[in-house]
């Protein structure tokens, strides 16, 4: 794709770059890279920068872009919103909020069989508070959460507290109300002797026992009460690498949780609107959540919006009142307008059915890519939420550096495709930070599956060259 840079009002790289290094915070994420990466289009899977290189993106703005760039059914329903009522002040009623409440209101009936609720907020995080805040308000107060090593909710001091990271914490003080955080399967570094069944239900032995006496530490016996309000809990860890837990797993933790009175918050933030090949990842594991928290794709990243839905117990409007919680931006027109044309755009075109027929060509790829490179340690994935492991020779001990010469050979934009330059988009994560963390479009088709693992075989060599 050609870039006009006559255009009016174009900056070019090293003036941005400039301004960029003098003007900006780096408190935020953008200088894990350096320098950052400028991008100025993107279309479908791909992502243009000024030299008109494209680059298959396949993390998608950390699943935030589960149906591409330039989605023009998404695209016009913005359009025709802004045209309609592009913004209201959020004490007042409009259709699309309602239209969406009621949407995933009824489709968790028709799943879990549980009445319930929807609140909209902006943000991931923005949401995780305020489920924070459901949550205390139900328990009476209690202000002490169970949550997973290797999890992670989100950077407000609230969602620190439940992440498991203590780098996100250590510069603001102390956190007195931290998380209990408890181990995730984690299959391909399982005990060994273990199979990932076996280490499963070892996690939910560990925790049931923390209840056995009132010695173990969080159970009164003599009240039947647990001093922990609820578990948060990633079906699917997101940035702890993309960890798919045997299928078992949460069933065993539920029973627990369900034995001693606390609630399950499901955090699809980052897995949720069909990137796992449903509309919710907790759906593949049989149990029943008491509150869902979404953001991310819910509006395909073009405009910011959240929300959770709980059961109707936790948020009715006798227990949750007016004011509870509140967002200036919160269930915004452009937001709920397209998460409607999102959740109605899904159904119709059966995400259901095609994300597990295309995560299933991406996972074999990678399974080819795992024989011919040993240091592609472990590949898993579900729908086309999917994850890489690089290691080093052995298939096993992290190689962060190698990882680390991949994304950047990748955004140089310097891979062969058909004679032409190309540039590949990956994402890292994982406990070791040795994870290729896979979110492609939703609507990749099978041949830039194709093309995806030619590059990450051309990138992993040239890696490994030096």
């Amino acid at each position: 794709m050609n870039i006009d840079k006559n255009a009016v009002g174009f900056i070019d790289d090293a003036q941005l770059l400039a301004d960029e290094a003098k003007y900006s915070s780096f408190g935020d994420t953008v200088h894990y890279v350096d320098p950052p990466k400028i991008f100025r289009h993107g279309e479908g899977s791909y992502m243009f920068d000024t030299a008109g290189t494209p680059f298959l993106d396949l993390q998608m703005w950390y699943s935030a872009v589960n149906f591409g760039y330039g989605n023009k059914r998404l695209n016009d329903a913005l359009k025709r919103q802004i045209d309609v009522l592009p913004q209201v002040a959020s004490q007042y009623l409009h259709q699309t909020r309602i239209e969406l409440a009621k949407t995933v209101a009824l489709d968790a009936k028709k799943k879990f069989g549980l009445d319930g609720r929807v609140h909209f907020n902006v943000g991931g995080a923005q949401a995780i508070e305020d489920s924070l805040k459901l949550v205390r308000n139900y328990s009476n107060g209690k202000s002490l959460m169970f949550a997973f090593e290797g999890g992670y909710h989100g950077r407000t001091l609230g969602a620190s507290s439940i992440t498991s990271s203590y780098r996100y914490r250590r510069r603001f003080g102390h956190f007195g109300e931290r998380a209990m955080f408890l181990p995730f399967p984690y299959p391909f570094r399982r005990p060994k002797g273990m199979t990932p069944e076996e280490y499963s239900d070892s996690c939910v032995r560990q925790f049931e026992r923390l209840f056995e006496t009132e010695y173990n530490g969080v159970w009164d016996p003599k009240t039947g009460q647990c001093e922990y309000a609820a578990f948060y809990v990633e079906p699917i860890q997101g940035t702890g690498g993309y960890v798919l837990p045997p299928m078992n797993f949460f069933k065993g933790l539920k029973k627990v949780l369900d034995k001693y009175g606390i609630l399950m918050v499901s955090d699809e933030i980052q897995m949720g609107f069909w990137r796992t090949g449903k509309l919710w990842s907790i759906e593949h594991f049989g149990v029943t959540p008491d509150v869902i928290v979404f953001g991310k794709a819910l509006t395909n990243g073009l405009n910011p919006l959240s929300g959770l839905w709980a059961r109707e117990e936790l948020i009715n409007p006798t227990i949750f009142p007016p004011g509870s919680t509140h967002s200036t931006f919160n269930s915004n027109p452009l937001g709920t307008s397209l998460g409607l044309e999102v959740i109605k755009m899904g159904y119709e075109l059966n995400y259901e059915k095609t994300v597990p027929v295309k995560g299933a060509h991406f996972l074999e790829g990678l399974r080819a890519l795992q024989k011919k490179h040993k240091e592609i340690g472990d590949v898993d994935g579900l729908g086309l939420a999917l994850r890489a492991e690089i290691c080093t020779e052995d298939g096993f001990t992290p190689n962060k550096a190698l990882l680390d010469k991949m994304v950047d050979i990748g955004l140089a934009g310097d891979l062969e495709h058909n004679g032409k330059k190309i540039g590949l988009v990956l994402d890292v994560g994982g406990w070791y930070k040795n994870v290729i963390t896979f979110a492609p479009s939703l609507d990749i088709t099978h041949e830039e599956i194709d093309l995806a693992m030619s590059l990450l075989d051309q990138l992993l060599t040239k890696a490994k060259k030096g």
